[in-house]
């Protein structure tokens, strides 16, 4: 019988993956980016799982239950501002299924003490999960330096990036080992108030919170808000993400009954 060390290296943990709301042929539709789940397979040599957004609030923590950790991906839609407490409409797209599972997600992942990892949109939501808030980039004149312009092709968008400032002792310091990166940059919002709880772990131009980790959680709470999934075989840092997160779920794999029959 394999021993607890080789189990740990041979299995592959579950890593849900979040959806978001589309318009398929007309018709309501859940939707990921193949390239988010395919790095999960990958680069965290995990096998991702797709979590619909459209359903009851109540469902998160029976679907937490069954995954080793939470990935948040980016999305082209904004959280809604009623989210952190502002009375402003917010900028369309908004997904309003996203939003609001995407929250009881966090919370019971957290709870459950499974890993959770955001990108982009995935970073502001776990902001407002633990009560921080957001701003629009576009209402304050920052847009142009986090964000390529809209006509701009999808290989140009993501290819639109900036220097970060990485802080001294953070996660993201100890997995990339640098004190500076150049990431891609493809988000309107961002951080306004830090959530209690989360630290910073890199700043972009004009002092954009680019990275955070959770201090108090009993498994990683981790995000950026650049896009780790575009194309990252050739930039180490964009790999060191995905193999955090494959490390954190094995570290918090719960085999299915009988799994280990088939070791």
């Amino acid at each position: 019988m394999p021993n607890s060390d080789t189990q740990r290296l041979q299995h592959r943990p579950v890593i849900g993956v979040i959806a978001c709301g589309r318009t398929v042929e007309g018709e309501p539709a859940q939707a990921v980016k193949h390239r988010y789940l395919e790095a999960v397979e990958r680069f965290a040599e995990a096998v991702p799982l797709i979590v619909p957004s459209n359903q009851a609030m109540a469902n998160a923590a029976e679907i937490v239950g069954r995954l080793d950790a939470l990935v948040l991906t980016g999305s082209n839609s904004n959280i809604a501002p009623r989210h952190y407490g502002s009375s402003s409409q917010g900028q369309a797209p908004i997904d309003d299924g996203r939003d609001d599972f995407s929250q009881a997600l966090i919370q019971a992942a957290i709870t459950a003490a499974k890993p959770v990892f955001g990108i982009c949109r995935g970073l502001q939501e776990i902001n407002v999960a633990l009560g921080g808030t957001l701003r629009d980039l576009r209402e304050t004149g920052l847009a142009a330096k986090h964000h390529a312009p809209a006509e701009a092709a999808l290989d140009e968008m993501f290819g639109y990036s900036h220097p970060i400032k990485i802080s001294a002792n953070g996660m993201l310091h100890r997995f990339v080992e640098a004190t500076t990166l150049v990431v891609n940059s493809v988000h309107f919002q961002a951080i306004d108030r830090l959530a209690e709880g989360l630290v910073v772990n890199a700043t972009g131009p004009d002092g954009v919170i680019e990275a955070v980790a959770a201090t108090h959680t009993p498994a990683p709470v981790f995000a950026v808000q650049w896009h780790p999934e575009w194309l990252p075989e050739n930039r180490p840092h964009d790999l060191a993400f995905w193999h955090y997160l494959g490390e954190a779920a094995r570290m918090r794999y719960l085999p299915a009954p009988g799994a280990e029959l088939t070791q």
